[in-house]
Order: structure tokens, then C-alpha cells, then sequence
């Protein structure tokens, strides 16, 4: 008599605790995607941009630690040519960037020369300007 009463009463509640077992995957799964997935996809976002960004002039840092000056991008096989002392330069995969520290100025194109037109240079208003400011042991003439 006893063992047909425990088989009774297992068998009528069973649907109830299969959710009751699926509920912490859940919310353990939830936790993950708020917490590590999320962030981590809006991090390979923003460095997707970053390395769609990157122009001349822009220093940057490489993911060895290698910093330097952008002066050459190259779209057709994704590598830069970064100056990384004065005449040294060397190739780099646009995917090895770690960060774009300084932006540097957009690449204009330099005016068009009119034909019979001379441009002038501009007047040196250097004599005009207000003398530099003493150094600490220096005196200025100002009283």
C-alpha cells in the first residue's frame, strides 16, 4: 500500500518542476548577455568604426605598443604605412590598431591655380604682433 501511494503522488505533479529546473539556465543565460555578450559586441562595433576611420595624420598605438603617425593608408589590402620616427617607417595591418590616440586634420586638396592670376602672399604680420613673453630671468621694458 505504501508504494503505490508514492507512485501516485510523483506522477501527478511532474509538469511544474520542469520549469521550476529550467528557470536558473534562463536567467543565468540572461545575466551573460547583459553582462558579457552585450558589451562585448558594442566594444567590436566601436573598433570596427575606429579602423574604418583611421586617415593620414591620425596617431595611433598598435596592438604591440608601437605608436606613430598614420601617412599612407592603403584600402586595397587593409595596411597602413606608419612613421614611427623621423624617416622611419613601417607597414601595419589596419586589423593590429589598439586605438587612434590623436586625429589628425582631413586630407584637403590644395586650391586650383587660375591661368593670368598670381596669388600673393599673405603680409607677414608678424612685426605687428605682440612681442613673446619674457622668459623667468628675463626683464621686459613694461612699467
Amino acid at each position: 500500500m505504501l508504494i503505490s501511494t508514492a507512485h501516485a503522488q510523483s506522477l501527478g505533479g511532474g509538469g511544474g518542476d520542469f520549469l521550476v529546473q529550467l528557470l536558473p539556465l534562463v536567467l543565468i543565460f540572461v545575466v551573460f548577455y547583459f553582462l558579457l555578450i552585450r558589451p562585448q559586441q558594442k566594444r567590436m562595433k566601436q573598433h570596427k568604426e575606429m579602423l574604418a576611420n583611421v586617415r593620414r595624420g591620425d596617431r595611433i598605438v598598435g596592438n604591440g605598443g608601437l605608436m606613430g603617425t598614420v601617412t599612407k593608408v592603403s584600402d586595397e589590402d587593409d595596411t597602413l604605412t606608419v612613421e614611427i620616427a623621423e624617416g622611419v617607417r613601417v607597414q601595419m595591418l589596419r586589423s593590429m590598431l589598439a586605438e587612434v590616440r590623436g586625429k589628425g586634420e582631413p586630407v584637403s586638396k590644395p586650391p586650383k591655380k587660375k591661368a593670368g592670376k598670381t596669388e600673393t602672399a599673405p603680409a607677414d604680420d608678424a612685426a605687428e604682433a605682440e612681442p613673446a613673453p619674457a622668459a623667468d630671468g628675463e626683464k621686459t621694458d613694461k612699467t
